[in-house]
């Protein structure tokens, strides 16, 4: 990333919710998803690329309050080869699937019999995977369980790129130095302010000196 691109993405972490707004948007996802589907459970994972691993970041029903933060290999079960490959996958014995990592299941707390996962893709980037385990069968209606999800999917992979940037905007802010880390301290600032629209118009003024810079 060039010293430009992180100036104007300390900028973009005062022009966006925080990180707090991102993860409401990702637990609504995975609530409705559980409520749509009458699943036992649902889940969005994030990959964390520094360290290949898949971090749970919202979690409905089973597992909802624990599970959060809880990391795994990128590789694993269902989830690590959704990743992977890219694809959505329906499975309605995991029992019989050697793709299935019960003993990953096991540490969670619960033990699904059947999954529908998606991967949450925005652009050429797959960000993560949403899962939903244990659904009502004859559920959904004219529309197809799968595109169902990968509506859900959509929505999510938007969220978790925002929460991404929000987070890399707020290291700046926390540990960085020299004029990235004034910017975006400024932009954290502002937005702790309350006063919108004067920090939006000092935000835009900011950003369009970066983007003179960037040329």
């Amino acid at each position: 990333m060039t010293e430009v691109n992180r100036y104007q993405e300390a900028v973009a972490a005062g022009m966006l919710p925080s990180e707090e707004s991102h993860q409401a948007l990702l637990q609504s996802i995975v609530d409705v998803a559980r409520a749509i589907f009458g699943a036992e459970a649902s889940s969005i994972f994030l990959l964390d690329e520094t360290t290949d691993e898949l971090v749970f970041e919202a979690v409905s029903g089973h597992g909802e309050g624990d599970l959060v933060g809880m990391r795994m290999p990128s590789s694993t079960g269902i989830a690590g080869w959704v990743l992977v490959t890219g694809q959505p996958l329906v499975i309605d014995d995991l029992q019989h699937d050697p793709r299935f990592a019960r003993q990953a299941a096991e540490q969670t707390g619960y033990v699904p019999q059947a999954l529908m996962a998606v991967p949450l893709v925005n652009g050429e980037m797959t960000l993560g995977v949403l899962q939903v385990l244990d659904r009502a069968r004859d559920r959904v209606g004219s529309i197809g369980e799968i595109d169902l999800l990968i509506l859900f999917a959509n929505q999510a992979a938007i969220g978790l790129d925002l929460l991404q940037t929000a987070r890399r905007a707020r290291s700046v802010a926390d540990s960085g130095s020299g004029l990235e880390a004034i910017v975006a301290r400024i932009a954290t600032l502002l937005e702790q302010s309350g006063d919108e629209e004067s920090g939006l118009r000092l935000l835009e003024a900011l950003e369009a000196v970066l983007a003179r810079l960037a040329r």
